[in-house]
């Protein structure tokens, strides 16, 4: 129930630190990956890394929020291997002017910089999913997983604009898993995982001073985390092996949290 093999991925935001874990356990799991983004280089190294671990990766650059590069990527993945039986949006980020520090307050936000983040992260997985989405419920059948965040199940301080599009992620997951299934059959599927606190490289410097040691942020998150560590990117992959097999058939519009017990802690 757990075979993958010979199963066709695209994974936005594959070259980054989550996004390229998931995009090489696939690999190594048989999957044929797409690796999505904005950058030759990142991109071609990825690539370069899954083809020489055995597995079988496809260049695709492009911008998650531009819609013509996307149909390109999308004509590349059907000329070369037919269809997508999977998508994973992993491309995301934040901005600046829209995380509130602790000398400013609400009223300081950027509202160029909030509209960005909205649309890198929430235009940035919902124009993906309309695209290789209809691919998709042509043939009837494939699976969405969307990346949500612990920014949308708690009020996370600063991170104001971040918390708005995951939390809008969460919501269009629940509404597309409705849609698909219910107007083009239970093949159609689209789940979220929602990590925890895991070091990336946007926010490395948030958590974790030079030394490595966590700073006042990041150990106030290990604090309220009951495992108490940040998570490793290798621990997001059973959960994603699970929603792309067929294991989880019958699991649509769930967000699924790998947080190391964050979510469930009340703080006290």
């Amino acid at each position: 129930m757990f075979e993958l093999t010979g199963k066709r991925a695209v994974v936005t935001g594959g070259a980054g630190a989550l996004g390229g874990a998931m995009a090489a356990s696939l690999g190594r799991a048989g999957v044929r990956v797409g690796i999505l983004s904005r950058s030759e280089e990142r991109v071609g190294s990825m690539v370069r890394t899954i083809n020489a671990d055995g597995g079988e990766a496809l260049p695709l650059i492009a911008d998650v929020t531009d819609r013509e590069q996307l149909t390109v990527a999308l004509s590349t993945v059907t000329e070369n291997w037919g269809g997508i039986d999977i998508l994973i949006n992993a491309a995301g980020g934040n901005r600046p002017g829209a995380t509130i520090l602790p000398d400013q307050t609400v009223f300081d936000l950027c509202m160029e910089d909030f509209d960005e983040v909205m649309r890198l992260n929430l235009q940035g997985t919902v124009l993906p999913t309309l695209l290789f989405g209809e691919s998709m419920a042509k043939a009837g059948r494939g699976t969405i997983i969307n990346i949500s965040s612990m920014a949308a199940q708690r009020s996370l301080t600063r991170v104001v604009g971040y918390s708005a599009a995951k939390a809008a992620i969460d919501n269009f997951t629940r509404w597309m898993a409705v849609e698909l299934a219910s107007k083009f059959g239970e093949g159609l599927r689209v789940n979220a995982i929602a990590p925890g606190f895991f070091i990336g490289d946007q926010n490395r410097r948030l958590l974790l001073n030079e030394d490595g040691t966590p700073t006042a942020r990041g150990q106030s998150v290990i604090d309220h985390t009951p495992m108490r560590r940040f998570g490793r990117p290798e621990e997001l992959l059973g959960a994603l092996h699970w929603l792309c097999s067929d294991a989880s058939s019958f699991v649509t519009g769930t967000v699924i949290p790998v947080d190391g017990g964050f979510s469930a802690f009340g703080g006290v």
